[in-house]
């Protein structure tokens, strides 16, 4: 695993709040020129440390503001079982997150939906149809209270925010 040094917790900083930032914004914040600053970016890419950009969509404006969390149990937690459930579920278009979990529920789905009435076309259309599922629990979100992909403490020396 790479050792990272505080140029690079520096540019992972800023690329995780806009990772539009030019490569002379980003080199004129962290103190590098732009060309360290796009080596050391490709570095972090090929590394896995940075797997990727994308943008975060206004799902209210889109019309999409309903967000479920679900919570499957599948009939059984074989290995076929849970591969068989992992290929479907890859497909529904409304899922956007699919955790296999411990405890007493084996995976937790987020789905976005445009409201109620779409959520139950959703549940009927795809969710139901999923292989090898005993039981399907449903709650709504009221709204968003954090929504990060990556937790800040994360890029913290170890002995402050944790």
């Amino acid at each position: 695993m790479r050792k990272l040094d505080r140029s690079d917790i520096a540019l992972l900083r800023e690329v995780t709040s806009n990772a539009r930032t030019s490569h002379v914004e980003l080199a004129e914040r962290v103190g590098l020129s732009s060309t360290a600053c796009a080596r050391r970016l490709a570095g972090l890419e090929q590394d896995g440390l940075i797997e990727g950009y994308q943008a975060v969509l206004g799902l209210k404006a889109l019309g999409l503001g309903t967000t479920v969390v679900v919570r499957i149990t599948l009939e059984s937690q074989s290995e076929d079982a849970l591969e068989t459930f992992e290929r479907a579920i890859v497909k529904c278009p409304s899922v956007v997150r699919c955790l296999l979990m411990s405890g007493s529920d084996d995976y937790l789905v987020t789905v976005i939906a445009r409201d109620i009435e779409d959520f139950e076309h959703i549940h009927k259309s795809q969710l139901a149809r999923l292989p090898r599922v005993s039981r399907v629990q449903s709650s709504f979100a009221i709204r968003d209270v954090v929504n990060r992909s990556f937790p800040p403490a994360a890029l913290l020396p170890p002995d402050k925010g944790r």
